[in-house]
């Protein structure tokens, strides 16, 4: 399994595979239960991981870094269910250059439980290379055609839906 295929689908907790798209949604496999299912875009965002970023004090971070951060460390990592106190604590020791103020604890508890999945399933954490080319030019990479590459699926949000209203109005 890819770190570039792992997407977050909004309303639904956890990580997913994404394994194919089309123009209306996705099918994902859960990466908890490994259940696979359709996800309507008309519902749901995705948001691939490699495209999250972290605010620090300084220049924002993609989230690779801090996963790296605490693989590499040598804390306990804490329970996602432990309290907020706690989960702080261990950030400022793992990567003290977070945002307090624009990292909200929810979003420590969930990077927790995301870096606990991709553990538990052996994902290897790295940017592809195509995103490694993108953070460094800030350019539009353009993929080539090889063999053993893999091709990384994009999924397209649906256009808002338009309100018919049976009034006119004046």
């Amino acid at each position: 399994m890819d770190y570039n295929r792992l997407v977050s689908v909004t309303g639904l907790g956890g990580l997913y595979e994404l394994l194919s798209s089309k123009a209306d949604g996705g099918v994902v496999k859960s990466l908890e239960d490994k259940s696979t299912k359709f996800v309507s875009t008309r519902l749901h965002n995705f948001s691939h991981l490699e495209s999250i970023e972290v605010f620090t004090v300084k220049d924002n971070v993609n989230l690779v870094e801090v996963f790296t951060a605490m693989q590499i460390s040598t804390e306990q990592l804490p329970d996602a269910k432990a309290d907020n106190k706690a989960i702080k604590a261990y950030f400022e020791k793992v990567y003290p250059e977070i945002d307090f103020e624009r990292v909200y604890n929810s979003d420590m508890k969930k990077m927790i439980r995301w870096f606990s999945l991709l553990k538990a399933n052996e994902v290897e954490i790295k940017l592809s290379e195509n995103a490694e080319a993108d953070a460094t030019t800030h350019e539009v990479a353009t993929p080539k055609a090889k063999s053993n590459e893999t091709k990384q699926v994009n999924v397209k949000a649906a256009p808002p839906k338009k309100i018919n209203s049976p009034r006119k109005m004046a």
